[in-house]
């Protein structure tokens, strides 16, 4: 597995699901409590942000909580 993927398939595909929404994706570095960060289109300061974590007490909620984010973005997709 590639190190720039999430190591839960939940998790991943979430992350897959916003990239195709027009989200951006930037991993955190090596010693991040978070895995990385998911940044909406909007490139303002009103723009919205998921952390996404390494570790969730539970990665199907978790990634269900991603989607969820994602679809209430109130920033059109370019």
């Amino acid at each position: 597995m590639p190190a720039d993927r999430h190591p839960n398939k939940a998790i991943r595909a979430a992350i897959e699901y916003a990239s195709a929404n027009g989200w951006r994706v930037q991993k955190s570095g090596p010693r991040a409590h978070v895995w990385g960060q998911l940044f909406c289109p909007e490139t303002s300061r009103e723009g919205c942000i998921i952390r996404v974590f390494s570790t969730p007490r539970s990665a199907e909620n978790h990634a269900n909580q991603i989607r969820r984010q994602v679809d209430r973005c109130p920033h059109p997709n370019p």
